[in-house]
């Protein structure tokens, strides 16, 4: 009988076949511990051999790294191993054996296995994270759809940027000029009036000259739009939604944690209601702390963010930015028209902003003010402008980077581990 790894625990007792890579492997004379992986998972297979017949154990015992097979033997539990069962090897066929494998068990540089990322994947902590990243896409789709979201795909190709930036990538579309999305959001606030709450997952890209642990050039976004939402109701889903994935990666990716050797103290935390302070405060607190270079109308950069998250052991809400730094379609505070209905969501431990999140502009004149601030007159945002015009109601969204989730949750130290085939500012290989 065939089975996964993963699936082992179903078949306690009983002799299985795995189709697995050999991941590592010693031996003591006549015993051979073979590590192996199957995708799912990792697990232990033994080699006796008084057991075993000696084309096997010789063969076990000559296996190279990452070298493909089909083993047989009974699965049978063992409280010594992460995944708390092994087998007891009977029979080993080899598929195709692997010849100098690049990557061994020795250090390596950084640049050296990123230039080998396509074989990286195959380490058990990257594999780790991998599967992280899976479960919080996972419970990603689980939250929005229990909370009746639609999911929408709005295009990666676009004629004009999203928040009036020009870090964008630009492409000819065939007589036109066109550019790779930085955003997928005013696509979302058109799906939002149509079907009132919405959420995206997709690709997205910023031509940003940047190599701090923290940015990617092609990273994914999730990127939900509610219709008939405030700022304050934004707030409450997000603190929901985060919690949700949180709680579901303790739940379901035990295994991989450990192998990441991830704190889960830290997780077990994260349950809304999260703290929330405003940007005069956040400014107020970091003149205390020192930080004598910020001033009221600058943008945090990844050292303040870090002091105002060593303060809180959950994910902190900085609201209300000024409104001459933050995108043009974010509403003014009717209390203070100088400041936006916004908010950063920093992660502690020093990960930064995973979500950025405004209520929306919702009035024509208001919107068309801002067209003429921003100078985005053009035809390209006309579209944008008529949601305004036929039926506008307020409307709030935001957008989880999922890189720097994955990294907070995972305890990664740099993003570039957190996407299967990282785009760097002077990496497009492999």
């Amino acid at each position: 009988m065939k089975t996964t790894i993963a699936n082992v625990h179903k078949h306690v007792n009983e002799t299985v076949t795995i189709g697995a890579w050999l991941h590592n492997k010693r031996s003591s004379g006549k015993i051979a511990f073979l590590q192996l992986r199957d995708g799912t998972g990792f697990i232990q297979g033994v080699v006796v051999k008084a057991q075993v017949d000696e084309e096997t154990f010789d063969l076990s015992k000559k296996l190279t790294q990452e070298s493909s097979l089909y083993v047989t033997g009974n699965i049978v539990e063992d409280t010594r191993s992460p995944l708390g069962y092994e087998m007891q090897v009977e029979k080993v066929e080899l598929i195709q054996e692997a010849v100098d494998y690049p990557i061994t068990p020795k250090e390596h540089g950084t640049e050296f296995l990123m230039d080998h990322r396509h074989l990286w994947l195959r380490s058990s902590k990257q594999h780790a994270i991998m599967k992280v990243r899976n479960e919080i896409i996972r419970a990603t789709y689980e939250f929005f759809n229990q909370e009746g979201f639609v999911k929408v795909d709005p295009p990666i190709l676009t004629g004009a940027s999203a928040e009036g930036t020009t870090e964008l990538f630009h492409t000819k579309y065939f007589d036109e000029d066109a550019y790779l999305s930085q955003s997928g959001q005013l696509y979302m606030e058109a799906a939002a009036m149509a079907l009132g709450r919405v959420f995206s997952f997709g690709p997205t890209f910023r031509a940003e000259k940047s190599k701090t642990r923290r940015h990617l050039i092609e990273f994914w976004m999730i990127e939900p739009e509610m219709a008939f939402m405030d700022h304050d109701d934004s707030l409450e889903v997000q603190e929901q939604y985060v919690s949700h994935v949180v709680q579901s990666v303790l739940k379901n990716c035990k295994i991989e944690l450990n192998t990441l050797e991830r704190d889960t103290s830290k997780l077990e935390n994260i349950k809304a209601p999260f703290p929330r302070i405003t940007y005069d405060e956040a400014i107020e607190f970091l003149h205390e702390k020192g930080f004598d270079d910020i001033q009221w109308g600058d943008d945090f950069g990844a050292p303040h963010e870090t002091a105002i998250a060593e303060s809180y052991d959950k994910p902190v809400f900085i609201t209300h930015f000024p409104l001459e730094i933050k995108a043009f379609y974010m509403k003014p505070d009717p209390n203070n028209p100088n400041v936006a209905l916004c908010a950063d969501l920093i992660a502690p431990e020093g990960y930064g902003e995973i979500i950025g999140g405004s209520e929306r502009i919702d009035d024509l004149d208001l919107m068309k003010q801002r067209y003429e601030e921003h100078d985005l007159t053009g035809p390209a945002y006309q579209w944008y402008l008529q949601l305004r015009e036929y039926g506008s109601v307020p409307h709030s969204g935001f957008g989880l980077g999922l890189e720097r989730t994955v990294a907070w949750i995972s305890g990664i130290e740099h993003i570039r581990e957190t996407i299967p085939f990282p785009r760097l500012l002077n990496r497009l290989y492999p």
